[in-house]
C-alpha cells in the first residue's frame, strides 16, 4: 500500500485514480492543480506524486521542478499523466525529475501497471 498524491485539473481524471487506486489498496490525495498540490507536499510526504502536464496555475513541468527542489521529494517518484505525446515533451519532463510518463487515455490497467512498476 502506498501513499499517492494524484494531481488533475479534470474532476474526472481525479476520480478514475482515486477509484482504481483506493480500489488496489493505496491511499489517494486529490489536488486539482500544481499549485495545490505543492502546497500540499510541503506538509505532507508521500510515496508516488502522478500529476497532469497542462494545468491552470501551475502546470505538471513546474510542480516536479519544485518537488526536486524539496527535500522529501528528491528521489520519490513522479509520474507525469497527460495527452501529450511530443518526445521532447517527455525530455523535458525527465530533465525536470519527471520518473515516467502515462499517456491519456488511461485505463485501469495501465494506472495499476505503472504504479505498480513504480512503487512496487
Amino acid at each position: 500500500m502506498a501513499n499517492i498524491l494524484a494531481v488533475d485539473d479534470s474532476a474526472a481524471i481525479r476520480t478514475l485514480m482515486k477509484v482504481v487506486l483506493e480500489g488496489a489498496g493505496h491511499n489517494v490525495f486529490l489536488k486539482e492543480n500544481g499549485r495545490e498540490a505543492l502546497d500540499f507536499a510541503k506538509g505532507h510526504t508521500v510515496d508516488l506524486v502522478i500529476t497532469d502536464l497542462n494545468m491552470p496555475e501551475m502546470g505538471g513541468m513546474s510542480l516536479v521542478s519544485h518537488l526536486r527542489k524539496l527535500e522529501e521529494y528528491k528521489r520519490k517518484p513522479i509520474l507525469v499523466i497527460t495527452t501529450e505525446t511530443a518526445d521532447y515533451k517527455k525530455q523535458k519532463a525527465k530533465t525536470v525529475g519527471a520518473t515516467g510518463w502515462i499517456a491519456k487515455p488511461v485505463d485501469k490497467d495501465r494506472l495499476l501497471k505503472a504504479v505498480e512498476k513504480t512503487v512496487g
